[in-house]
């Protein structure tokens, strides 16, 4: 694992080697259908607060330039709590709370209950994955052809997350030990994986290709090895994936091997 792990950093350092500085200040690819949504609300946030910033500065910078010993040689004392002053400062209080928090607070409200917390139903045809957390690896389990989670058939990944391309994939997961996060940068979602608890999450992705699953909660001494990846597939090429990824682990089943059986029943509260 510490190999693998080295080997994909070096492949990362020389990639970003030859990237420009304008391409490594760039956000991940999104390559799903909800990500934009995330993006827009931090591209407002941003410009919004380089806004009020921008107006910060022309004010501290422009009334020490105006008002400068070499303009006012008598200087003016106040305590700006005049009516005019109290009025302005008001003003401009009143004028970030609606521009920044009240903004943020609706579309992130709005964005959860329609997309994100819009979980998709028990009759829909979606791709079910139960993911469990450890220090310092994420293992991911697909029900076998019986449908059903924990049996001899199910398919057992350590770090690798395998879905098909435009289709709805539903994540239950928890944790074996410590808090961790389960986060897909190119989805722009992630969710904590708890000790004791499940979580899930919903994402689909629209394009074919190897993207990075990370841990975005700080976990311990050796967070930064929670690395993972995401392969999503041509719906043939899945369907191909899972029917021989059942066949190996049929055949290599280990009934006494408790690292391949700690699923659950689906659902579970």
């Amino acid at each position: 694992m510490n190999l693998q792990f080295s080997e994909r950093l070096l492949g990362l350092a020389i990639k970003t080697q030859e990237m420009s500085l304008w391409e490594r200040m760039q956000p991940p690819e999104d390559i799903s259908s909800s990500g934009h949504l995330i993006h827009w609300l931090f591209n407002y946030t941003t410009y919004v607060n380089l806004f009020w910033f921008a107006l910060v500065c022309i004010g501290l910078f422009g009334f020490s330039y105006l008002y400068s010993n070499k303009r006012h040689k008598i200087p003016f004392y106040t305590h700006g709590n005049e009516k005019k002053h109290l009025l302005v400062t008001a003003l401009i209080g009143l004028g970030v709370f609606l521009s920044v928090d009240m903004v943020i607070t609706k579309i992130s409200t709005r964005d959860m209950k329609e997309t994100f917390w819009k979980f998709p139903g028990d009759n829909e045809d979606v791709v079910r994955i139960q993911v469990l957390a450890q220090q310092w690896a994420w293992n991911f389990r697909y029900a076998g052809a019986d449908g059903e989670f924990n049996t001899g058939d199910d398919v057992v990944q350590l770090n690798s997350m395998v879905v098909p391309v435009g289709k709805k994939v539903m994540i239950q997961m928890t944790a074996k030990d410590v808090i961790h996060a389960f986060y897909l940068p190119n989805a722009r979602i992630k969710a904590d994986a708890i000790p004791g608890r499940f979580s899930k999450l919903w994402f689909d992705a629209n394009k074919v290709g190897k993207y990075d699953i990370a841990c975005a909660e700080m976990c311990g001494n050796h967070h930064y090895m929670m690395k993972a990846q995401l392969t999503v597939l041509s719906q043939e090429d899945f369907d191909r994936w899972v029917k021989e990824s059942q066949q190996i682990a049929i055949a290599t089943n280990d009934t006494e091997d408790i690292n391949l059986r700690w699923g659950w029943q689906w659902g579970s509260k």
